[in-house]
């Protein structure tokens, strides 16, 4: 890899590609150096086009672009590495969108806590085209998030998010135990 000027190196020197007779035209060997210092860093990420879709290998920037592709939006608050995990999980999280398994697996990604969700179900069905829901508890989503310090607000967020709009739910965030 002959470097340029400029530092960044290139695999295909433009000046080594051309026919022999022209190879030895000195204005031309420096003409198409130029070109080179030029395009190298077009090569380079052309190279490196794989690192920046694997979501551990991306540069921090690309991250917010990278989980546009798969579906998923980043809170600008998490770590990188939170960023990563969730570009990485998003196919699973999706795949577990609306169930308790993946409110859970959701919850503990975003707040690193450990997660309780509980249900009282709410599935009804009936023979009858008009049903008479009395005597049946509303269906009813409570959170539990045990040792972290993640704001209520901000989880109550995330639950809205992937809960059905209908179900009322209650958040609780116990933070981390401090020593006494």
């Amino acid at each position: 890899m002959r470097g340029t000027p400029g530092g960044l190196g290139t695999p295909y020197p433009l000046g080594s590609l051309l026919p022999g007779v022209f190879q030895e035209d000195e204005f031309l060997i420096r003409f198409t150096a130029a070109i080179d210092e030029l395009i190298a860093p077009a090569i380079a990420t052309l190279d490196c086009l794989a690192a920046y879709v694997d979501p551990a290998l991306a540069p921090p920037d690309y991250l917010g672009w990278l989980a546009g592709w798969v579906g998923t939006e980043l809170d600008e608050t998490w770590s990188v590495e939170q960023q990563r995990a969730a570009i990485a999980q998003a196919v699973e999280l999706h795949r577990g969108r609306g169930t308790i398994g993946g409110l859970s697996r959701q919850l503990e990604l975003a707040t690193g806590g450990e997660v309780e969700v509980t249900d009282t179900g709410g599935v009804r069905w009936s023979l009858e085209p008009v049903d008479d829901h009395t005597g049946h508890p509303p269906a009813r989503l409570t959170v539990v998030i045990r040792g972290t310090d993640v704001s209520a607000a901000a989880v109550d967020d995330l639950v809205n998010a992937a809960k059905p709009a209908h179900v009322p739910h209650e958040v609780r965030v116990e933070p981390l135990n401090t020593p006494a």
